[in-house]
């Protein structure tokens, strides 16, 4: 029976280089011209601490790092910001968490609204992966096209189309 999974990844070398343009670009800008900028990528929890300045900074240099990130190919609902920055001293400090992996909540709303569609596939919850099986491709390409158009606020990829 041909299946796929819903996964939600993000590459850590794109991460890690999306990072790395962002400091450049941080660096060459008029606007950031002897300003306290550090971005601090943790790889194994996927978090970012950000300090900066001032808020003003702290929103524009997250602008600068979630376009930055969209052109090394990582979509901007992988970035959680929802934390407030707060002072400390003279500089702000943000911790931005980066989604990697869906969790249990997320993967339920996934089957929720792969039963809501009424198509004759199942779907079940692996660890972090949804896998989607159906009698035919087509009825699991219809699934993926209908993703598309969720509003899950979380990057979706599809993977291991078998058939």
């Amino acid at each position: 029976m041909p299946t796929f999974d819903f996964v939600s990844k993000v590459d850590a070398q794109a991460l890690e280089n999306a990072v790395n343009v962002t400091k450049k670009e941080i660096t060459n800008r008029f606007d950031f011209k002897n300003a306290h900028v550090v971005i601090d990528l943790n790889k194994k929890e996927f978090k970012l601490n950000i300090e900066t300045d001032d808020d003003m900074k702290m929103r524009q240099l997250l602008d600068v790092l979630i376009n930055r990130a969209h052109k090394q190919g990582i979509a901007p609902e992988a970035f959680d910001a929802s934390k407030e920055g707060h002072q400390s001293g003279k500089v702000w400090k943000k911790e931005v968490t980066v989604r990697n992996g869906l969790k249990q909540e997320d993967a339920k709303k996934i089957v929720k609204q792969i039963k809501d569609e009424g198509l004759k596939v199942q779907a079940s919850i692996m660890d972090d992966v949804v896998r989607v099986t159906g009698k035919k491709i087509d009825d699991l390409q219809t699934v993926i096209q209908a993703s598309k158009e969720w509003e899950l606020g979380i990057p979706l990829q599809y993977e291991n189309m078998r058939n």
